[in-house]
């Protein structure tokens, strides 16, 4: 489904600025598998997610989704079939916008429908938008027309998970996506994540400060350091490992303690 080979890149090269941010990074993801990401600030976590977003291109190597090589194909192109969700709520909406022309902008960008290359929603579309805005329990069917600056976080983070995955994108990005949250408002979001990845079999990646979730969540855990993944485990490896298994593994995968204290002091949350 996914299949990164050897991608690096340095930004400011020759410079005294000059970072390594990815080194030589490799990544196999099977159609449906849920990977949560865990890494201290610096080890590379967004910056692959811009990789595979296509925000910048990458030195070397190549990214390849489902059969076809995205390595050179424009961010606004990779959009219509990536979803993508930041920590910072305030990213993934127009604020001056309707709930519903968001909606709209998100749909039309993402739907391969001929008509709706022409920009233009149907009342069947807007029907639908109401149904699926419905189901985030939040009351916003009832606010379509209402500018989306008008939200709190937790409900315009909601707003743009659906947005992200109204039509089932190929790959979804999940940036600490509740982090930003207040502890009930991120339960909720997440508890909704789940259920549209499992309901939607939605290929994914989220990266995350909680090295509980990192171990509950989906079927994989990543975990990376300087630019690499350096431990991947799945299946009956990851079956009741423990986070202090996880911090022991990292350790001999890259050398070093694992020293974030955010990540370190998290507590478990309600998942």
């Amino acid at each position: 489904m996914l299949k990164i080979e050897h991608i690096s890149k340095t930004f400011y090269p020759g410079t005294v600025n000059e970072k390594k941010a990815l080194d030589h990074l490799s990544l196999t993801m099977e159609d449906g598998d849920f990977a949560t990401i865990i890494g201290s600030n610096g080890a590379g976590k967004s910056t692959l997610f811009n990789a595979i977003a296509g925000s910048f291109f990458t030195d070397t190597g190549y990214i390849e989704l489902d059969g076809e090589d995205i390595t050179f194909i424009p961010e606004h192109v990779r959009s219509r079939y990536i979803g993508r969700l930041f920590q910072d709520p305030l990213m993934g909406t127009a604020p001056h916008m309707t709930i519903e022309e968001n909606l709209a902008v998100a749909y039309l960008r993402a739907s391969d429908t001929r008509h709706h290359l022409f920009g233009r929603v149907s009342r069947k579309d807007r029907e639908m938008f109401r149904e699926q805005l419905a189901l985030l329990d939040m009351g916003l069917e009832d606010r379509m027309n209402h500018p989306v600056g008008l939200l709190s976080g937790g409900q315009r983070q909601a707003l743009t998970l659906l947005m992200a995955t109204m039509v089932t994108p190929k790959l979804l990005l999940l940036d600490e996506h509740t982090a930003a949250l207040d502890p009930a408002t991120a339960a909720k979001v997440l508890e909704l994540t789940k259920d549209i990845v499992k309901e939607r079999h939605i290929t994914c990646l989220m990266v995350t400060h909680n090295m509980n979730q990192a171990l509950e969540l989906g079927n994989r855990t990543l975990m990376m350091n300087t630019g690499t993944i350096v431990l991947d485990v799945k299946g009956t490896e990851r079956e009741g490992m423990t986070v202090q298994d996880l911090l022991d593994r990292f350790a001999v995968g890259s050398g070093k303690e694992f020293n974030n204290d955010r990540i370190l002091l998290s507590t478990k949350e309600d998942i």
